[in-house]
């Protein structure tokens, strides 16, 4: 919403007796063009005319143009008793519908009522509304800004979106809905209302780095709407933990073992085998690569000469929040491809059905005489 819609004004004007007559209104409203437009509105009058108010009493707006060439042209603003607040008890919210950019103007407000007494109503309570039109509406705002919170903490995340047309408020929509939210019509202090969206959800590691959007959607004449929304990106520090697609495998007389772990802050890896740390070295190739700042993959190339026992190969991560380690067992690896097959052998009038019931296809033999 725009700074300006912010503010309040009160026009007054005071009798030879300090008694006052008094409208409050904000300074200036925004509407979306083809929607309806709410503009609040109280005032105050001398307490010896509040007998007169009555059912029969108006509020008028009228525009600055049509005031000047004093004749009636498209511009006016007309209000039906169903979308005009209650006038006997000092409210004069106004609602139009259909606003479009014909209507940017500024406009004068008065009360006019069918008692004499308070005639001069017609004169001392006016105000000038201006009311503009953007192309599209605000997009809405996100509090609070992307911060980095630590895994477990709970968020609460506010999206809020001007709301001038009280018949039809927008709608707020989060994506992704990452949990239940709640929606409430809020009054800002200009009297003008807000509609807010309130997302509560507990930070995971899973949601660093994601895109979290907030649509507000406007309905407009006729049926259509137009939305715009806001994004913020989840920032999320959390202990490294290892991937699962983390293994090793066997080609000839090498074993091939990769690490994945990912943290943020960024985590670093380490390598130990049966108890002691093992480096880059002649004999052992290690490489790793960072394709993110909260990402690591670590390779090493053991070789099955040096005649060393492999069984207590382990993967160390840690960052500033925590550590973490996986041990990978070495006992029969295969190379890759390779499947083991066991083998159950079924015999049926001297037919005999071999099936291989844990490789990577399943195959079906059939012989005569096995035995």
């Amino acid at each position: 919403m725009s700074s300006t819609v912010a503010a309040i004004l009160v026009f007054s004007l005071s009798d030879v007796f300090g008694n006052q007559f008094r409208v409050r209104l904000p300074q200036t409203v925004e509407a979306v063009t083809g929607s309806c437009l709410t503009i609040p509105c109280s005032f105050e009058i001398k307490s010896e005319y509040e007998k007169h108010l009555n059912k029969k009493c108006e509020a008028k707006w009228q525009s600055t143009t049509e005031h000047n060439v004093k004749q009636t042209t498209n511009l006016k603003l007309t209000t039906t008793k169903d979308m005009m607040g209650d006038l006997t008890k000092k409210n004069c919210t106004s609602t139009f519908k259909n606003i479009n950019p014909k209507h940017s103007d500024q406009y004068h407000f008065r009360l006019d009522c069918a008692n004499p007494m308070i005639i001069i109503l017609k004169s001392v309570i006016f105000f000038r509304q201006c009311i503009f039109l953007p192309d599209v509406p605000p997009s809405p705002t996100l509090t609070p800004p992307a911060q980095e919170v630590k895994e477990g903490t709970s968020v609460s995340l506010t999206c809020s979106a001007p709301a001038s047309c009280l018949l039809h408020p927008p709608s707020l929509t989060w994506t992704p809905k990452l949990a239940h939210s709640q929606e409430t019509l809020k009054e800002n202090q200009d009297q003008t209302k807000v509609q807010i969206s309130v997302l509560n959800f507990t930070a995971s590691h899973l949601h660093h780095g994601k895109r979290i959007t907030c649509t507000a959607v406007y309905w407009k004449h006729g049926g259509s709407n137009v939305s715009v929304n806001s994004s913020l990106t989840a920032a999320v520090k959390f202990p490294p933990w290892i991937r699962p697609f983390s293994n090793c495998t066997k080609a000839g007389n090498q074993i091939n073992c990769s690490c994945e772990t990912e943290g943020n802050p960024a985590p670093t890896l380490s390598w130990s085998l049966n108890g002691k740390t093992i480096n880059q070295s002649d004999t052992i190739e290690i490489n790793t690569d960072s394709p993110n700042s909260t990402y690591l993959r670590s390779s090493i190339i053991l070789s099955l000469s040096q005649k060393k026992d492999f069984s207590a190969l382990i993967c160390f991560s840690l960052n500033s929040l925590g550590s973490t380690e996986h041990q990978f067992s070495l006992n029969d690896l295969n190379a890759p491809g390779e499947s083991t097959a066991y083998i159950t052998i079924i015999q049926r009038n001297s037919m005999i059905n071999i099936q291989n019931i844990c490789g990577k296809k399943e195959f079906f033999t059939q012989a005569k005489d096995f035995f």
